[in-house]
């Protein structure tokens, strides 16, 4: 029933949003945002917990003020999504501004591949459809399997109508595919903050424990690509705005494991330095420090996060 209900609202959205004029379905995503917030059900107590660990010295007024603010920010993230199938090339170009794009493009100039990892802040569809469609740069990423699988199909659809390539992230084969359009002089875009596997590199973030993909720093590796971090926010305009750091390097020292661990901490640094700023921007409407999640059988650690949890 609960995954009928979210394809049902799903397809709403898609079917809706995207015919309102824009202004209304602006104003209708912050009505959605403020009445969920409002309620202050587990996914906005989540996101209020997740904003303590990054501004920890804020008041519980304060934090409250950041979830509802991270409330809208993330409805205007849906409403933008189910709208961007009717924008044309000029809005899609006129909505996105980027800085020290040029260490991307290059990179690209050299035949070297580009691997951009960001956290979940602003709208990284919208980022991505300004890749394809400002530069026509061919660009693969990945996508979660959600359910039902319909659902997933439409995402699916909708990245893919935007010109991009879409992985599904279960299946074994995502990595193969990845490394072989890098290998090409390709862009592969990961959001990289949160593990969705059982084999995700552990690092501080915010000053406690949490696992991030090994994917990105293992594709520069094996492939040669290079590896930049990017920072996205909203202003107070309707333009999203980006920026794209230098590039991680490939430590010379160290086995592959090193290596990709001290590329993740790089990573997780920079995505925490981006949060800072602007935390309210930043999408984490789940659970991501070790200490508030299930431990693993046999985890080194496992015991002393049951303890903290108990």
């Amino acid at each position: 029933m609960k995954q009928r209900l979210s394809e049902a609202l799903y397809g709403l959205g898609w079917a809706t949003v995207k015919r309102l004029p824009e202004p209304a379905a602006m104003a209708l995503g912050r009505r959605v945002a403020d009445t969920v917030w409002r309620r202050r059900g587990p996914a906005v107590q989540r996101l209020e917990a997740n904003y303590a660990r990054v501004v920890p010295d804020a008041s519980p007024q304060r934090l409250r003020e950041l979830s509802r603010q991270g409330m809208r920010s993330y409805l205007r993230y849906w409403i933008e999504s189910f709208r961007l199938p009717v924008w044309g090339e000029q809005r899609i170009k006129d909505c996105f501004y980027v800085a020290d794009f040029d260490l991307v493009t290059d990179t690209l100039k050299e035949g070297r591949g580009v691997v951009l990892a960001l956290p979940h802040c602003g709208n990284w569809d919208v980022a991505g459809a300004w890749l394809v469609t400002e530069l026509r740069i061919p660009l693969t990423t990945v996508a979660e399997r959600l359910k039902p699988e319909t659902l997933y199909d439409r995402f699916v659809a909708f990245r893919e109508g935007l010109g991009m390539e879409v992985v599904p992230h279960t299946g074994g084969s995502a990595f193969g595919i990845l490394s072989r359009r890098l290998r090409k002089g390709g862009v592969v875009a990961l959001v990289a903050d949160r593990d969705l596997s059982a084999s995700g590199v552990e690092v501080e973030f915010f000053g406690e424990p949490t696992r991030m993909p090994a994917g990105p720093a293992l594709l520069a590796q094996q492939t040669g690509a290079a590896l930049f971090p990017v920072e996205l926010w909203y202003d107070e305009t309707k333009v999203i705005k980006g920026r794209v750091h230098p590039a991680v390097d490939v430590p010379e020292q160290g086995t592959r494991a090193e290596r990709t661990a001290v590329m993740t901490q790089a990573l997780a640094d920079s995505f925490a330095a981006g949060i800072a700023r602007r935390p309210h921007d930043w999408h984490m409407l789940q659970r991501l420090w070790l200490a508030d999640l299930e431990p693993r059988p046999g985890e080194a650690g496992a015991a002393q996060r049951e303890d903290r949890a108990a």
